[in-house]
């Protein structure tokens, strides 16, 4: 299973947007294990790559296959040394925010507020029932 070019060539100009030398890589190919049968264990199908400059390292063995082991691993890369270079701007970075907003506690006031407008609404439902005993003919 190899890699699809236009995601081969989206990932070089990201490299290159930041500032990635393949020079200033090392990469280097391993025997992963685990699942995969006899050609994980006879192949290098493991990728270990390791930015100098910045000291981040990335090892992949996802795949069977070594090429796509390759490409998740600069791609990986690339995510990873973003963050570092972005932090708070990053997108990763936004939408751990985002979920964390989500999962914060309402402060006091809010929970009150959203109590008043039910009670509003549960008094609005009870205004609308007819009573049998008002209506006599």
């Amino acid at each position: 299973m190899s890699v699809n070019p236009d995601k081969k060539t989206n990932l070089e100009n990201r490299l290159l947007d930041l500032g990635i030398c393949k020079s200033d890589v090392i990469e280097k190919f391993i025997r992963s294990g685990g699942r995969g049968g006899q050609n994980v264990n006879k192949t290098s199908t493991c990728v270990y790559l390791k930015h100098t400059p910045t000291g981040i390292e990335v090892k992949m063995a996802k795949e069977r296959s070594q090429a796509l082991n390759r490409f998740l691993a600069w791609r990986l890369l690339a995510d990873k040394i973003e963050n570092k270079a972005l932090g708070e701007k990053s997108k990763k970075r936004q939408e751990i925010e985002k979920i964390r907003r989500q999962k914060r506690k309402r402060s006091k006031r809010a929970k009150e507020k959203i109590l008043h407008s039910k009670k509003m609404e549960s008094n609005k439902k009870q205004m609308r029932q007819v009573k049998p005993s008002e209506f006599e003919y």
